[in-house]
């Protein structure tokens, strides 16, 4: 009986370390995901959390030129999470990846405080060179299903990266970037909110292309008349 009680104190003196310690990421998982009901299930059930926590843990021990177990770590909690995240990489404050499977961040990657990945992002690098290769990532950015941002870039604060868009160049902050390559839509300065539907993000060269459309369609109906 004794040994029961011992080891319930200490989960539960875990559950109590854990939530203290990353208070900010189970705050961001209650304002940026609707489905999150209670503190329990998202200490225990969000895979993007967890990744977090264990990428603190390989990241602490690398700054502590730990040998092998930062990079073993990273792997078993990609191994339970499917995302990875590599513990050289560099992660601020009250980050949330939401479900998380298939995330992918290198090594050099920067990340600022209050980012949100969503499934399938990629903070990539391109070419085999080594040094600082990967993308350095704004304060309050969020970064829509399966985009892939690639290279030493920079994605300014307040920023969007709509879902699938592949970005390969600098983004300015307070900005909007869609499709293959990626392209720029301003803001006007506002903050992205992090509920922004981002199925429904329009393409500015899309929407050039419809304007274009409909006054051709214009000036020939015109034409018939005359």
């Amino acid at each position: 009986m004794n040994i029961i009680l011992i080891i319930i104190g200490a989960v539960i003196l875990f559950i109590a370390a854990v939530a203290i310690t990353f208070r900010g990421e189970v705050k961001a998982a209650f304002e940026r995901d609707p489905a999150a009901t209670s503190f329990l299930e998202v200490l225990l059930t969000y895979s993007g959390l967890h990744a977090i926590i264990m990428y603190r843990i390989a990241h602490g021990l690398l700054k502590l030129k730990v040998p092998f177990l930062p990079r073993f770590i990273s792997q078993f909690a990609k191994f339970i999470t499917g995302i990875e995240i590599h513990p050289g990489a560099k992660i601020g404050k009250d980050s949330f990846i939401d479900h998380g499977m298939g995330v992918v961040i290198g090594e050099t990657s920067v990340l600022g405080d209050n980012v949100t990945l969503f499934q399938g992002v990629t903070l990539g690098g391109t070419g085999k060179q080594r040094g600082k290769r990967h993308p350095n990532i704004g304060n309050n950015v969020v970064i829509g299903t399966g985009a892939k941002i690639l290279g030493n870039i920079t994605i300014g604060d307040n920023s969007y990266v709509g879902a699938n868009a592949v970005v390969i160049k600098d983004v300015p902050a307070n900005s909007t970037v869609v499709g293959i390559p990626g392209r720029i839509t301003k803001q006007d300065g506002k903050k992205i909110d992090v509920k922004l539907d981002h199925i429904h993000v329009l393409d500015p060269i899309n929407q050039a292309m419809e304007d274009l459309e409909k006054r051709i369609k214009s000036l020939e109906e015109k034409r018939k008349s005359q």
